[in-house]
């Protein structure tokens, strides 16, 4: 019989972890990668009974749940990954049950309210400093270390990194800045690092995400959510968080994968290249969508163009410079 498009698996057999499957990013990519066939572990400190620490309702329990009503398979463990010692038995558990890790994604910290707290450097609350880096960058390192290790027997593997929009700038604050813009770049060198071994890690962004946060801060629902264009237009060009997991799930499916390792992608373009949609059947594609600034304050798009041109003469620079460096490497 032939395969309808809903039918086809192309996941099926392979295992995935998904740090931060709570909400938002993390919620979608799991659910996508479960309808795609995977086995699908879903990681966070929010599960039933123990609330999240930013007071939201959601947890990896009910993402599991969501999973396993879709007809895939999923399974929910609670796992604090700043602590090194409970990462390093979440991938012994993996390992010992199917012999096999073949997908880690990590979204872990996306909506942490510290990183969302806005100002300048001058304005920065320094007290905040370590929790940040701790939750947003240490808990991001720990787990790629454990999952190169984990894939590195086998030769194959990918590792994503779920970050903030598809420049090196993000963040409203010092330290979210920090976080963002490493995990940007931390991917660049660990692909390089691990390219013998087979492994390719790579950066993802979504686009505009109706996160439930989101949605909540505009005051929408799921069903409704275009009535919040009257508020900001640019939502109207908004992705479900589903969009970015079937975006990622066609990468971890794609035989070229390789070819993608170190670079930064944003669901929009992912999208574009395998023909993705998201699940009302739209097209969301943020990287065309021209974006009305008439919201924002005129402080901010100064500071916006500023950034850019700044952004722009540096990375020309420094390609220039790596370039002039690549040269001097014996082939």
């Amino acid at each position: 019989m032939k395969k309808t498009r809903s039918s086809v698996k192309p996941l099926a057999g392979r295992v995935a972890l998904v740090a931060g499957a709570t909400r938002g990013a993390g919620r979608g990519i799991a659910r996508a990668l479960g309808d795609a066939g995977a086995t699908v572990y879903c990681t966070g400190r929010s599960v039933k009974g123990k609330p999240s620490p930013y007071r939201r309702p959601e947890t990896i329990d009910e993402t599991a749940a969501m999973i396993t009503a879709a007809g895939g398979r999923a399974i929910a463990v609670r796992v604090d990954h700043t602590n090194e010692a409970e990462v390093k038995a979440l991938f012994r558990r993996i390992r010992r049950a199917h012999k096999r890790i073949d997908v880690v994604v990590d979204s872990v910290a996306g909506e942490d309210p510290l990183m969302g707290t806005y100002g300048f450097l001058w304005q920065a609350d320094l007290e905040t400093a370590g929790a940040i880096f701790r939750q947003g960058l240490t808990s991001r390192i720990v787990t790629a270390k454990h999952a190169a290790l984990a894939m590195m027997h086998a030769k194959r593997g990918l590792i994503v990194e779920v970050t903030e929009n598809d420049m090196i700038g993000g963040g409203g604050n010092p330290m979210a800045q920090a976080v963002k813009m490493a995990q940007k770049v931390l991917p660049l060198l660990w692909a390089a690092e691990l390219a013998p071994h087979g492994i390719t890690v790579m950066a993802v962004t979504p686009g505009f995400l109706r996160s439930e946060s989101m949605l909540q801060h505009l005051g929408v629902t799921e069903d409704n959510w275009r009535e919040a264009g009257t508020k900001d237009p640019n939502f109207l060009q908004s992705e479900s968080p589903l969009f970015v997991g079937r975006a990622i799930a066609a990468v971890a499916a794609d035989p070229k994968v390789q070819a993608r390792t170190g670079m930064l992608f944003g669901s929009w373009e992912l999208g574009r290249d395998y023909g993705l949609s998201d699940y009302d059947g739209r097209r969301p594609d943020w990287g065309r969508h021209k974006i009305d600034f008439s919201t924002l304050p005129p402080a901010w798009i100064d500071l916006f163009r500023t950034g850019a041109d700044l952004e722009h003469k540096w990375l020309t620079t420094l390609a220039g410079r790596t370039r002039r460096f690549r040269t001097k490497i014996p082939s």
